[in-house]
């Protein structure tokens, strides 16, 4: 064999191992997984607990296990806040936006700094989910939304866990997956911080935007700007205007590719449900191997999958509605369009702007 064919087939069996087979299948179970444990305890965006289900897992249980108690910790706590400061600013769009902007701050700088990030992750995007949402549908009781962003996240964890323990002790005593590194405190940061308040910025924009517009399901625009301002602190200059953007036109790519692959499958499907849990699967399956792929665009794997679980996975599938989903994809995208002229103004008025060095963008420890 020739050198350019040995050098094909070694590609080609790294492309296709076995881990890396494993860790996608791994994520398919968890997901189907945590539809029907959703479903069965009543959760009410269905959507959300399968993607959970999907984000958790890592390649060893140990790892599974503490980065969903860090997403069920900082959910509960997110929920908490929200239970008590919500009722104080729900009727004034000015109040709803200085809640979103503070929340949202702390939650970002916590999350770029602090030890336990994917915990900051999640207080500052389930405070800002309840905010929005009560926004969205004043009419609704708090307590009961709360109390169901707590159980979609509990049971993507407890699938994914129970998934990735059945795994640990089977196939991965043959095929190990690489165990995560802990991430390390950073410590006062003040680029940090000056990036945690252009997110905030961007977040005290959507109460605004949602008035001016009638748009629905808010809360996607704002996870969509908390997670792209999600960036590794050494990326960071005076302006994070770079590495959010190389970031964002990863998310961007990847929920249009997600969309692409979840508009055909429900033309296919025309309300099927056994079709729409084959594009499901598609979804997860394509998204993790982009996203396992060694390259400098894994984050438009999760992505992708994010888009196609929003899409696909619907509340009920005794009666399946597009508008929803085409509400929550529209936001998504929506919130990207927010955030990007507060980085541009931002990294246009800011002195002594220094280029961030490109960095692949990795979603192993924080991110949606």
């Amino acid at each position: 064999m020739t050198g350019v064919g040995k050098n094909f087939v070694t590609s080609l069996a790294a492309h296709w191992s076995a881990s890396r087979l494993i860790d996608e299948l791994e994520c398919l179970v968890s997901v189907m997984g945590a539809i029907v444990i959703a479903h069965a305890i009543g959760a009410h965006n269905i959507s959300w607990a399968a993607f959970s289900g999907y984000m958790v897992m890592r390649g060893h249980a140990a790892d599974s296990f503490w980065r969903g108690t860090l997403r069920i910790a900082g959910t509960l706590l997110g929920a908490m806040l929200a239970l008590v400061i919500v009722p104080m600013v729900r009727h004034s769009w000015p109040l709803n936006a200085l809640a979103a902007a503070l929340i949202g701050m702390v939650a970002l700088y916590g999350a770029l700094t602090r030890r336990h990030s994917y915990a900051w992750l999640f207080i500052g995007l389930t405070f800002e989910m309840i905010l929005l949402d009560q926004l969205d549908h004043p009419g609704d009781a708090l307590y009961p939304f709360a109390l169901s962003r707590l159980v979609e996240v509990v049971s993507g964890t407890l699938a994914c866990i129970a998934v990735s323990v059945l795994s640990t002790l089977t196939l991965r005593r043959r095929w190990p997956g690489t165990r995560v590194r802990p991430s390390q405190p950073v410590g006062w940061h003040p680029h940090a911080l000056r990036h945690a308040a252009q997110g905030a910025v961007a977040l005290a924009c959507l109460p605004f935007v949602a008035a001016l517009t009638g748009l629905h399901e808010t809360a996607q625009a704002a996870i969509s700007i908390v997670a792209v301002m999600l960036v590794p602190v050494t990326s960071l200059g005076t302006s994070g205007f770079k590495p959010v953007s190389r970031k964002l036109l990863q998310r961007t790519a990847g929920c249009l590719a997600g969309a692409m692959l979840a508009g055909l499958t429900l033309f296919v499907a025309h309300g099927s449900v056994p079709l729409l849990l084959v594009g499901t699967a598609l979804g997860v399956v394509i998204g993790r191997h982009i996203e396992n792929g060694g390259h400098a665009y894994i984050y438009v794997g999760s992505q992708f999958t994010l888009a196609a679980l929003v899409a696909l996975v619907p509340d009920s599938y005794a009666g399946i509605a597009l508008a929803p989903a085409i509400d929550r994809l529209c936001s998504i995208l929506i919130g990207m369009a927010v955030l990007e002229p507060v980085l541009i103004v931002w990294h246009v008025l800011a002195p002594g702007t220094q280029p961030a060095a490109p960095q692949a963008i990795t979603t192993s420890g924080d991110g949606e």
